[in-house]
């Protein structure tokens, strides 16, 4: 059975219009590559993937990263950007790309 919540509540708790989802998101760059290669690219990623789409890349890694990705403002991500970033990474030679499923950020829970 449903609750039913105030609006207030609802936002307070982040659900229903409230819920923010996001997704997490794995990559390698290949053995070797230099620190000039790895800075332009996750730059790349921002300025042209991230920023673009309203997201936010919250990350951190050298050769191996790993990060989290949700929208800049409350929201919740989409199948479309879970698969632009896929590509996206495929397509400047990453490895080992893993985006992870659309789940709850506050909460945990897949979408």
């Amino acid at each position: 059975m449903m609750a039913n919540r105030s609006r207030r509540l609802r936002k307070k708790l982040r659900v229903d219009e409230f819920q923010e989802m996001g997704f997490d998101i794995s990559f390698n760059f290949p053995v070797g590559t230099a620190e000039e290669t790895i800075d332009a690219v996750v730059d790349a990623l921002i300025d042209e993937v991230v920023e673009p789409r309203k997201l936010a890349f919250a990350g951190s890694g050298h050769l191996a990263w790993e990060g989290m990705i949700c929208t800049q403002q409350l929201g919740k991500c989409t199948e479309e950007d879970r698969a632009v970033v896929k590509s996206w990474l495929e397509g400047k030679g990453m490895e080992a790309v893993v985006v992870t499923e659309l789940f709850d950020l506050w909460y945990g829970e897949p979408a």
